[in-house]
């Protein structure tokens, strides 16, 4: 029998966490060497332990998923890590497939996938669920907007009115108007409910 695979879990939710672990260490070749419970005790925990496979929570309270992948990546060019997730829009799967991670999960998996990721992962491969795959390939090209228009797209999806929006990042509210119409325009979007809309389904703006 080789060496089972040492994993590390990221996770801040007790309940998942203990869950996850549970399901790994039923395996006869697997085994979780670490728990953490956000991403700086994960880039702490992953020097320690150096890990097989590490399985990560996107959404951590401090640092999230996929700034600790990140870190963890520029430490260790090799790592492997799963990212797990509630989220499957296309935005946030892009963010973490560029931080580094091999695999990316939503948390409604079943075990056998959860388990078929880890050693996917762990032979060099990468492994994305065909809901998550399809999400990627589905979306428009990610919409190309600027530092500014995210700031405006994220204060719209508040709520916010032209105005307001002008005010709160003390530009002239013609302004607000330009980007409030470019936004639209990229977005695909016929207004300001359907514009944050589809921001918060594609993962483009975070609640």
């Amino acid at each position: 029998m080789s060496e089972p695979i040492r994993i590390l879990v990221a996770e801040d939710h007790l309940v998942a966490r203990v869950g996850v672990t549970t399901i790994v260490n039923m395996q006869p070749d697997m085994t979780v060497v670490a728990e953490a419970s956000n991403g700086q005790q994960a880039v702490e925990l992953y020097r320690q332990h150096r890990p097989d496979v590490t399985l990560l929570d996107l959404r951590m309270p401090g640092m999230g998923g996929v700034e600790a992948a990140i870190a963890i990546r520029a430490e260790f060019p090799k790592a492997r890590m799963i990212a797990l997730t509630t989220y499957g829009g296309d935005e946030d799967i892009r963010r973490a497939l560029a931080a580094g991670v091999q695999a990316y999960l939503t948390k409604d998996v079943l075990h056998d996938e959860l388990l078929k990721a880890i050693r996917a992962v762990h032979a060099g491969g990468t492994y994305l669920p065909a809901a998550v795959a399809a999400a990627l390939a589905a979306q428009m090209p990610r919409p190309d907007l600027s530092g500014r228009e995210l700031e405006v797209l994220g204060l719209i999806v508040q709520g916010l009115a032209n105005k307001q929006i002008a005010y709160s990042l003390g530009i002239a509210e013609h302004t607000v108007k330009n980007h409030v119409k470019s936004i639209l325009g990229k977005l695909g979007a016929q207004d300001r409910t359907q514009a944050a809309t589809v921001a918060i389904q594609r993962g483009i703006i975070h609640l």
